[in-house]
């Protein structure tokens, strides 16, 4: 079977769960920036960029050490998914624990003192869904694709069905003056943003759920032996996502540390909620890099045997870059529209900021894509090291452009960061484990979608109608030339 078609299937159908499923919880934004004022997002954002951080910590790279572990050791497959699931119950549950302990010193810490139930709250969340993750691996490994995205698809049902109940009807129907006996049992107007994280915490907790009896099924004891190995792999992993998750939420708690003191708590939340809330814009493109990397992970793992895997990689590499360019011109040629995904016009301000980030983003994907050198060389430290670097990068920058143009700044640390990124894996993968990747062909699309767009934004056509079909008529001769270079659909003819 041509392998780039069975990547495209199981792109397609873990999109089923990550694309859509991330969709759908992407489509609260309108619904929470409706509901809340810019400052009580900030509180919303500041968290989740806490949670970020929280679950690398706590798989410590055991989830790439399952598939590695699994490839490398066929005959003890059922040891391996066991040592992984026990490692990450002990340390989940002791963190529960510890986070229920310390509570009220935490929230003192994240200068929420009246809320800490907040800190139990995602410490379960976190906690569970850390051990939730080798489950899913499995079921990934084993490539059931359809069982993965009915998990997350219910996840994401059940968070988004109490988000509708909590705070498009209860907080409407309180704010009219309105009320009922199913809101008098269940719903206080005074938790308010936290209807946000409970709603996660049950979905978090359903989720779990139906995950137990694929960790039941074939599970085994602990294997000393398996687990320093795994470890030994999944540290710099550890490493290098945390590192990778300071590049990519650590401008959200910075922000409100770093313009405190000169804007007050309200204004500096306010400024969080606007940069969180156009950073989901953004984020179009990382619905379809999550897509990808879920299919894409395993694959590459899979494919490392055959002879032609470095061109079958560097395959891979075109269709992602030309995939993530039109996706690009596709969001700034219809941000017009796009914007109303977030309702309340006090967010607009923030609107500037997207393309940065969407080429931000894309770079990442980029660098996804390139980390499979050093996963399939043991190397990972080299993972850890480039990480590292940028995370050194967007401390730098965002400690020198936060205080002097605010969220902007953490907009274009972001674009800088993952793009020296890129250059550093780029070289350093060359030298360990060289694919030829089309760099022409690459640097063509990235240039081409935004040279194309910047013409775009001098077109002034006064007739709305004819300017959609000016605009789309583009867009389609785009995509007929991408498809026309590429010829995705053509026979799978590798190279010898």
């Amino acid at each position: 079977m041509n392998p780039i078609k069975k990547l495209l299937g199981q792109t397609a159908i873990y999109g089923l769960s990550s694309i859509v499923g991330r969709f759908l919880n992407y489509l609260l934004t309108p619904l929470h920036t409706d509901q809340f004022t810019t400052d009580q997002y900030g509180i919303i954002t500041e968290m989740y960029a806490y949670v970020a951080f929280l679950v690398v910590l706590l798989t410590y790279g055991m989830e790439t050490a399952y598939f590695r572990f699994s490839s490398k050791h066929e005959g003890s497959k059922t040891s391996v998914f066991s040592t992984a699931l026990i490692s990450l119950t002990i340390t989940s549950f002791g963190f529960i624990a510890w986070a229920w302990a310390f509570q009220q010193p935490i929230a003192n810490w994240l200068q929420y003192p009246n809320n800490s139930e907040y800190v139990l709250w995602f410490a379960i969340i976190v906690g569970l869904d850390a051990l939730g993750s080798i489950p899913l691996a499995k079921l990934r490994q084993q490539n059931k694709a359809f069982h993965f995205a009915g998990v997350n698809l219910l996840n994401v049902a059940v968070n988004i069905g109490l988000n509708v109940y909590f705070i498009g009807y209860c907080m409407t129907m309180h704010k009219a003056g309105n009320t009922n006996w199913l809101m008098e049992h269940t719903f206080n107007p005074e938790i308010g943003v936290g209807y946000v994280f409970i709603s996660n915490l049950i979905a978090s907790i359903f989720k779990f759920l139906v995950l137990v009896p694929t960790m039941l099924k074939g599970h085994g004891k602990l294997q000393q032996k398996i687990l320093k190995e795994m470890l030994w792999f999944g540290i710099p992993l550890l490493l290098a996502g945390l590192a990778g998750i300071i590049n990519e939420t650590l401008d959200r708690i910075l922000l409100k540390r770093l313009l405190f003191d000169s804007f007050g708590e309200k204004a500096t939340l306010s400024q969080l909620g606007i940069y969180g809330a156009n950073y989901k814009i953004s984020i179009i493109i990382t619905l379809f890099i999550q897509a990808f990397r879920y299919a894409a992970e395993p694959f590459f793992f899979a494919q490392q045997k055959d002879k032609n895997a470095k061109n079958i990689y560097a395959k891979v590499m075109n269709y992602f870059v030309a995939v993530v360019a039109f996706i690009f011109l596709g969001v700034m040629f219809n941000i017009e529209y796009i914007k109303y995904f977030i309702p309340n016009s006090a967010y607009w301000e923030g609107l500037k900021v997207v393309p940065t980030l969407l080429f931000a983003n894309i770079f990442l994907g980029i660098y996804y894509n390139q980390s499979i050198w050093y996963k399939l060389t043991d190397k990972t430290m080299y993972g850890a090291l480039i990480a590292v670097f940028g995370a050194f990068i967007t401390l730098v920058m965002n400690f020198i452009l936060i205080p002097r143009i605010g969220y902007v700044g953490s907009a274009y640390t972001t674009l800088a960061c993952y793009f020296s990124m890129v250059l550093f894996s780029y070289f350093l993968g060359q030298k360990y484990f060289p694919i030829t990747y089309d760099l022409k062909k690459i640097i063509g699309y990235l240039l081409g979608a935004f040279f194309i767009w910047q013409l775009w934004t001098f077109v002034k056509i006064d007739s709305q109608v004819l300017r959609e079909l000016f605009k789309w008529s583009v867009l389609t001769f785009v995509l007929g030339i991408l498809i026309f270079i590429e010829k995705p659909f053509q026979q799978w003819k590798p190279k010898n």
